[in-house]
């Protein structure tokens, strides 16, 4: 079965990076795109940064542009978020998620990981 398990989250400083991690298994990983998306505290679901099956194409909401780096390594069936210069307003439950899109106005996943809670605050 389809599994992604983020890791990598944690309590960081304004201005600090973070690496997360999401192993990937059930699935042709390295014939997908795949995506992290994020939900802040009391806040909906936002798409945050996807990636191409190949790991050459990669797409940023504008928030994150130029902060966040988006990569895959498929030999290991991993995909990565390198997070710098965060601020608080990245504080979220970060989840790595398969075949994403707006589907009838609605944001959708066909599967997600349990998700890793980073928190950014001084």
């Amino acid at each position: 079965q389809v599994q992604l398990v983020e890791s990598g989250g944690g309590l960081v400083q304004p201005g600090g990076s973070l690496r997360l991690s999401c192993a990937a298994s059930g699935f042709p990983f390295s014939n997908n795109w795949m995506y992290w998306v994020r939900q802040a505290p009391g806040k909906g679901l936002e798409w945050v940064s996807q990636i191409n099956s190949g790991g050459g194409g990669t797409y940023y909401t504008h928030s994150v542009k130029g902060r966040f780096t988006i990569s895959r390594d498929n030999t290991k069936n991993a995909l990565y978020l390198q997070m710098n210069s965060l601020k608080s307003e990245d504080t979220a439950v970060y989840y790595c998620a398969r075949g994403c899109g707006n589907y009838s106005g609605i944001f959708r996943c066909d599967y997600w990981g349990q998700g890793t809670q980073v928190t950014v605050t001084s």
